[in-house]
């Protein structure tokens, strides 16, 4: 085993309330941090750790992401090649519609480095405390706007749907973060498969600091184009049907009963 060591963590949503012993013991034991977090937990890092490197300076609103990933990937693997003690803080939780996390901790360990990742209070853990939704009694579908969008998927709407980054939809350049309605309005025509325009959808927000409130607006879906979004906005898509019974299947069960 190699002498660096990675580990990665969550801070949760909400600064200041979400971070879990396990990995603020994790941030005061590091050599380093890296940290791709809001600005007020990263000051809040700072105060806590003498070398921190903020991630969110690999960002350019003219620059592909996925460029800007893996330069984060390599800044954080540098310090572990270099037998660093490394923690790379992240919002949320890190394994949850992030990419730098997984991909780091992954190329660590093929490189013979321990690595590990633990988990933060995500989006959506605050999605369903706040919105008073329990993903158990319907069943969710969550999956990422583009590529709900791009991809042929069958959605069921007896259950809720989740659709994440529904700012960025439809931006296969992985450049800038603002919504292109046009874009929107593709997302908007192919949930019409499936929902009436008229259909009662939820823009939710979750809260960053505790001064702050979540947001749940509600809209029609025919409105979602022209609606405020940035990119933690998610679409949320109650139910349209009800679950229908699988007869066939009861009436086994009946006999074996």
């Amino acid at each position: 085993m190699q002498a660096g060591r990675l580990i990665v963590v969550g801070c949760g949503i909400e600064w200041g309330r979400h971070l879990s012993e396990r990995c603020l013991a994790e941030i005061r034991m590091a050599d380093m941090l890296f940290a791709l977090v809001d600005p007020f937990a990263f000051k809040w890092l700072e105060s806590e750790h003498p070398k921190v490197e903020n991630l969110c300076l690999y960002y350019d609103d003219n620059k592909d992401r996925r460029l800007s990933y893996q330069e984060m990937e390599n800044a954080i693997l540098s310090a572990v090649h270099a037998g660093r003690q490394v923690c790379a803080v992240f919002y949320g939780h890190p394994g949850i519609f992030a990419q730098v996390p997984h991909d780091v901790v992954r190329r660590a360990r093929s490189e013979g480095y321990a690595a590990r990742m633990e988990p933060g209070i995500s989006a959506d853990a605050c999605l369903y405390a706040d919105l008073g939704l329990n993903p158990g009694r319907r069943g969710v579908q969550s999956c990422e706007a583009t590529q709900f969008l791009i991809n042929q998927r069958a959605i069921d709407p007896c259950a809720l749907l989740l659709l994440w980054q529904v700012a960025l939809t439809g931006n296969l350049d992985c450049i800038g973060f603002d919504p292109v309605p046009e874009r929107l309005q593709l997302l908007v025509d192919k949930l019409y498969r499936w929902y009436q325009p008229d259909h009662e959808v939820i823009l939710y927000e979750a809260a960053r600091l505790p001064i702050e409130d979540f947001r749940a607006e509600r809209i029609r879906l025919v409105d979602l184009p022209g609606a405020g979004l940035c990119e933690t906005t998610t679409l949320v898509v109650p139910p349209v049907e009800e679950m229908r019974p699988d007869e066939p299947v009861l009436a086994r069960l009946r006999k074996l009963s």
